[in-house]
Order: structure tokens, then sequence, then C-alpha cells
């Protein structure tokens, strides 16, 4: 391995869905010779000024980010980035305000982008600093693709064996219905005594996301009594408070509230999927899953325009029921290929050809990171990342004990939960078995809820 690889910093902020594919790009990098530090985000952040000159990977552009960014660039390390929910955006303003930064912008080295379209909005921003944009698409895209997704062969020989034929309902409401209550910024929103202090757009998309939440939770005991035969799983956003579910869960026998691992395999074990406008249904139109998109109520501004394309529309409890029956009986199944093919094209980059992670590790060698390290800042603005970074730390590690708090360790917990190195050792080991790759790939622990990826 080059002595003179770039250390890559590879964040993670929700486990459940982003964990696997970026241990298969950490994997990737480590293969090619980089030196990887990954693991949760706030902790790797936490651990910035140890981590050898490098890249940053950055999972996200907005405005929250602008002070660890500076801190980063002192350090000594590049940002490259790309945004990890730009695949669903609100109209292109929104979007622009809540996801990116002309500040944190000027940082960045390098733009991945999930597809043509996301590159294109990236372009278009007038916050845009330049950065070179490269369509690499991303790797939560890989482990769907069908010489890896066999990836989760075991996961889903074990849901199967623990709910039998089931339906799969997918909610997205962390909006609304957040871990933390204080938290829920739509539905606080639109609440606000005073419609003066928020954002028109904000009160609107709570007043929506409020109603589609009320309807779901409507919707779901009809559909169970529907399906009696069938167990029904309800997988909260990884964010939400799931106490609403469990007490709708009472009154419903064969419904069971799970949010455990990543969704893939539970969409491979499911019969069916019923969700609103979320990530999930892009990720089932790739997998072929007949997918019902529950739409009681619409908006051409609030709601998400790919997923509600690549899914079957029921606007009644009544329609969600009928085509669920008509889906686990085999009667109708997923929209059909090639237009769920077309719709995804323009989207998403990588669904065929070189991997997403082997295409952003392409444009890392094509920027010469693997063979150089960043150039070093002088001494006294590295002296200065170093205070500011432990500064911030310390501000952190305090609001952890906040309760409430958007930085709070039991938020932390329930976002990244403990994950052994020997956990992560089997996942690279799995990936390695199907793709005939990762031999000389090696995991260690580095620090508080990270581990280091290396070859030798």
């Amino acid at each position: 391995m080059s002595t003179r690889a770039s250390t890559l910093l590879l964040p993670v902020e929700i486990q459940v869905r982003e964990m696997d594919a970026k241990i298969l790009l950490a994997s990737v990098a480590a293969e090619r010779g980089y030196p990887v530090i990954l693991g949760s985000r706030a902790f790797l952040h936490f651990q910035a000024a140890s981590v050898p000159r490098g890249v940053y990977l950055a999972k996200s552009m907005r405005r929250m980010s602008i002070r660890m960014f500076h801190i980063l660039r002192e350090l000594g390390h590049e940002i490259v980035a790309w945004d990890e929910e730009a695949l669903l955006r609100q109209p292109d303003e929104e979007y622009y305000r809540w996801r990116l930064s002309p500040v944190t912008m000027r940082d960045i080295a390098h733009l991945l982008a999930w597809g043509d379209d996301d590159a294109r909005v990236l372009r278009d921003y007038s916050g845009y600093s330049g950065a070179p944009i490269h369509v690499t698409g991303n790797p939560r895209i890989d482990l769907m693709r069908p010489e890896v997704r066999e990836y989760y062969r075991p996961d889903v020989d074990m849901i199967r064996a623990r709910f039998g034929d089931f339906v799969l309902i997918n909610t997205n409401f962390n909006g609304v219905n957040h871990f933390f209550a204080e938290l829920s910024h739509f539905k606080n929103a639109a609440e606000a005594a005073d419609a003066a202090t928020v954002h028109p757009f904000e009160a609107g998309k709570g007043r929506h996301k409020l109603a589609l939440f009320h309807h779901f939770q409507a919707m779901v005991p009809r559909l169970c009594a529907a399906v009696a035969d069938h167990t029904v799983v309800l997988r909260p956003h990884p964010n939400e408070n799931h106490a609403t579910w469990l007490e709708v869960a009472k009154g419903c026998p064969n419904l069971q509230v799970v949010n455990e691992g990543n969704v893939i395999p539970w969409l491979l074990a499911s019969k069916a999927l019923v969700a609103n406008s979320c990530t999930t249904m892009v990720e089932s139109a790739v997998l072929d899953v007949p997918t019902v998109n529950f739409e009681p109520v619409t908006s051409a501004e609030y709601d998400y325009q790919l997923p509600n394309t690549l899914s079957r529309s029921a606007v009644s409890i009544d329609d969600v029921c009928e085509l669920v029956v008509s889906m686990v009986r085999g009667v109708i199944g997923p929209l059909g290929l090639a237009e769920r093919r077309a719709t995804l094209a323009q989207h998403l980059a990588a669904l065929d050809g070189p991997l997403a992670a082997d295409r952003m590790v392409d444009v890392l060698d094509e920027c010469g990171y693997r063979d150089r390290l960043p150039p070093a800042p002088p001494l006294w603005t590295r002296v200065r990342g170093q205070f500011d970074n432990r500064r911030r730390t310390a501000s952190k590690r305090r609001n952890m004990r906040r309760p409430g708090h958007r930085n709070n360790i039991v938020y932390h917990a329930h976002r990244f939960p403990d994950i052994s190195v020997a956990e992560v050792r089997d996942r690279v080991a799995r990936f390695g078995r199907l793709l005939s790759r990762f031999e000389r790939v090696h995991v260690e622990p580095f620090g508080e809820h990270t581990f280091r990826f290396s070859s030798y």
C-alpha cells in the first residue's frame, strides 16, 4: 500500500440506511490502497484532528456543516461531497434552501452525483462554486444490483422464518413524529401560534404530512384485517417515534412494528410494499417489489414525484386493500420493467456496469488522492483547527447529555447502534465472497464507534 495515499474519512449518520453501502465503498477504497476511517459521523468528527491528512467524503452540504467543513479544511483535509438525500427532492428553490449552502460549497473540491438529474440540480444552484461534478451513482444502489443483493440472503431467510408471508408498510413521518417531539420540525411549523414566524413552505408541508400521518393511522388496521392471514410489518423512519405505531398495533394481532437493519432484505422478503412518497419506493422499483403508493391527499408542491411514478396509486383505504390483496395473491405485480427503467435511468447511474463504489474510487484516483496527500496548511492554521475541533467536540459532548437535543446520546444510539469490529469484518467478507474481492482488506477498531480499513 502506498504510504502517500490520502486517508479517506467516511461518516455514517443513520446506520440502517448507510452502513452497508459505506462498508462496500470502504472495502473498494482499501483494496485500491487507501486507508479508510469509517464510522459514526458524530464520533468521526470528534477524532478528525487525529486522522492523517486526507479526504473527507461528506454526505451533505447543509448550512449546519459550515463549522465542521471549516475545521476539516484547517486540519488539511479536502472535501469530496454528495447529498445522501438528493434522490428525492422538493422543488429546486426549496431543495436549495434546505440542503445546500454557498458557504459549504466553497470548501468542496469535487461533487459526486446520484445521476444526471442530480448533477443538473447541482450545476444550476446559484451558490455552485465550480467544483467538478462526477456522475457516479451511489453505493446504496449497488446493494440492490443482482450480483450484490445476495449479500442479504441470510437476512432475507431469517426474516421469512420469523414472519412468514408478510406485507411491508414503510412510514416516513419523522418531520411530524420525530423521536424527540421538539424536533418534529414540520409539525411544529404547521402548529406554530404565530404563522409569521415560520416559512410558508414548512407550514404547508407540515399540514400535508400531518394529514398523511393521520390517514396512515386509519389505513393500517383496515389493511391488517384485509390480509389477516399474513403478517403486516411496519417499519418507521429511522428518526421516527415508534409510540404511535405501537399503540395502533395493540388492536392488530398480525401487525409488527420493527426497525431493524437495512430495508433491502425486508423488501426482498416481502410480498408487497405500502408507502407514500419515500426513497424505499425507489428501492422497491429497483428490486421488482410490487408497491402501492397510498396518496389519500396529494400535492404537486410537497410530494416527491419520482417514487410516485414508480408505484401503483391508491387514493382510498379500500384501494390499498384491494391492490395489496391482489399483490399477495400474485394477480398483479410491480409496474412494467421497461417503464420503471426509463424513469430510473434519469436519476440513477450505475444500475449496471461498474459499481458506483468503484466509480467513486475511480474519481479519487483520477484526482490523484491515491498518490498524494492534500497540501498541508500553514502550521498555525493546523493548530487553530485542532483547537477549534477540541472546542466543538466539548460542546457536542455536553449536548449529548441534554434531554431532547438532536445530539443527545440516546438519539445517537437510536440512529447508530453499537456494532462490533467482528460484525464489520463479517460484512466485508460477505461482500468479498459475492464479488471475489477484498481478500486483503483488514478492519480494526480506530476509536469509539469508528473503524480503520486497510489492505495488507
